[in-house]
């Protein structure tokens, strides 16, 4: 999958209890679980022989420690904006949960009561993108979910809603490029397990 034009590597954290009992897990600082440690370790074998001008992380520590884990600690910058989605009211709790008392909603669509909504997100992966852009190189990226279902989404000009239409695993390795041009960003590998 070489490329003459800058690869952005996009890695989800491993595992945490949460994201194992389909929990929504924003600001809350959730540790990885053994099993969640474990991948992100398989995580350095996936990425071995890549090299990145910048390794970029979320600070929460399941982003970081996935980081650490896969053998970037020494490089990873953690920056505000690559947080996960602010759930706010629904923190803590399942999808099933929500929909129990708010029939047909979606993060996506109808965002959070007293955290983020999808355009708030989008803002913050927009800024990231600005600096992805000018840096022009190979960068890889530790975060959440949600945000970089976000990110891809903006990367392609989709509204922020549009990261609903990409779904991403624990521990799972994503490449944001482009095809023929600088005017053409695509998504050149999805959900890599």
């Amino acid at each position: 999958m070489s490329s003459a034009f800058p690869q952005i590597h996009l890695v989800r954290h491993g595992e945490t209890a949460w994201s194992l009992s389909g929990q929504h897990t924003g600001r809350t600082d959730m540790p990885l679980t053994p099993a969640g440690e474990a991948a992100a370790r398989g995580v350095a074998e996936r990425l071995e022989g890549l090299s990145f001008s910048a390794v970029w992380s979320s600070p929460s520590q399941r982003a970081y420690n996935t980081s650490v884990l896969a053998g970037f600690g020494a490089t990873s910058v953690k920056g505000d904006d690559l947080q996960e989605w602010d759930y706010g009211a629904y923190e803590g709790r399942t999808t099933k949960e929500i929909l129990a008392e708010r029939p047909g909603w979606t993060v996506f669509r109808d965002g959070c009561p007293q955290g983020e909504v999808a355009a708030d997100v989008g803002t913050r992966a927009d800024r990231i993108i600005e600096r992805l852009r000018k840096a022009n190189a190979d960068i890889l990226i530790f975060s959440s979910a949600h945000f970089l279902r976000v990110l891809a989404a903006r990367w392609l000009g989709l509204p922020p809603e549009g990261g609903a239409l990409f779904v991403l695993d624990t521990a799972s390795i994503s490449v944001l490029g482009y095809e023929h041009d600088f005017g053409e960003p695509v998504v050149r590998k999805w959900n890599g397990k």
